[in-house]
């Protein structure tokens, strides 16, 4: 899961963090984002130069650049926590994943005020007026690439009020971790069999297409194929079939083409290794052709579950039907 942190200064977002960290998510803020681009430039880290800097890369690689950045470092299979989320853009840009939840840390203004005395930087007002006009100041602008703190909190999908003890805040945050890990969505098996494909069909030497299929039994992959050339044959990408180098038109001289399809390989290889796949399940990142078609009816598999559309796609469809063989279309996961 990706749990965002947004909120005003001195609410205790860096403890939420903390206490997450410490129980295994992996940290990142988007200001650490900007300490890094203030220190290739030689800019000194402070409050007031890392609000502008932010401000000049939103106006120049627009609202979410920052987000983008820590986006792009994110793996599936972690757990993390970003903190400093303070762009509606921002926000935009992790709900590209369903297992982003924006967390609001609140307080009230003359706690948080206290709070921000007693920790003491450098940078952090130290009477009531300079913390009020810093309240402004970050809260909106009236340019929409500058950091909008309000809307974004606005956005926010749960709260969590951070005004006592610390070890209640851990309690309230332990309650939201707990909460979204048995509610965190698990894929169903076709997603899970069909994102299996997509990663086969990376291996893939052809040079026009990268289509894969893995056939499953019992909710096991018993086989998988990917579409290139024969074994012992040059990779299609290396020169090793001259229809596919000729780069023409789809559909043109399939006769000549010397790539085995992913549906085929996949068959091939489980009759290799003296594997049965009679009434198996075949999950295929595109419908298979006429010729695959044929080989998936004769080897017994009892369903055809696919996702993109290939050529000549009608024909195959019906013979499938007449053979009696379960045909499933899923969209994209």
């Amino acid at each position: 899961m990706i749990i965002g942190l947004t909120g005003k200064n001195g609410s205790g977002k860096g403890e939420a963090a903390n206490f997450l960290k410490d129980r295994g998510f992996h940290y990142y803020s988007l200001s650490d984002a900007l300490r890094e681009e203030a220190k290739k430039r030689g800019q000194e880290i402070a409050r007031d130069v890392l609000v502008a800097l932010g401000n000049e890369l939103r106006e120049k690689e627009g609202p979410g650049c920052l987000a983008e950045r820590i986006f792009a470092k994110l793996d599936p299979e972690k757990n993390y926590v970003i903190d400093s989320i303070r762009h509606p853009s921002e926000v935009q840009v992790f709900r590209r994943r369903r297992d982003f939840t924006l967390v609001r840390v609140h307080a009230p203004e003359r706690l948080r005020f206290e709070r921000l005395k007693q920790r003491g930087r450098e940078n952090d007002p130290r009477v009531w007026e300079d913390f009020q006009a810093l309240e402004v100041k970050e809260a909106k602008s009236a340019s929409q690439t500058d950091q909008q703190l309000d809307q974004t909190i606005a956005l926010a999908d749960l709260q969590v009020d951070n005004n006592g003890p610390l070890k209640e805040m851990h309690e309230k945050v332990k309650s939201i971790f707990l909460d979204l890990a048995q509610k965190a969505p698990r894929p169903g098996w076709d997603e899970y069999f069909m994102n299996i494909a997509k990663v086969v069909a990376m291996r893939a030497n052809c040079m026009k297409r990268k289509i894969a299929a893995v056939i499953v039994k019992d909710k096991r992959i018993i086989s998988t194929g990917y579409n290139g050339t024969p074994r012992g044959i040059k990779n299609c990408s290396d020169g090793g079939c001259p229809r596919c180098n000729a780069i023409d038109a789809s559909g043109k001289d399939l006769g000549e083409c010397l790539c085995s399809h992913g549906e085929e390989n996949a068959i091939v290889q489980a009759a290799y290794h003296g594997v049965s796949v009679k009434g198996a399940t075949l999950y295929t990142t595109f419908s298979p052709c006429l010729m695959c078609t044929k080989m998936i009816i004769n080897s017994g598999i009892g369903e055809v579950v696919f996702q993109g559309n290939y050529p000549f796609l009608e024909i195959s469809l019906k013979l499938l039907e007449q053979a009696g063989v379960t045909v499933r279309k899923i969209t994209s996961s």
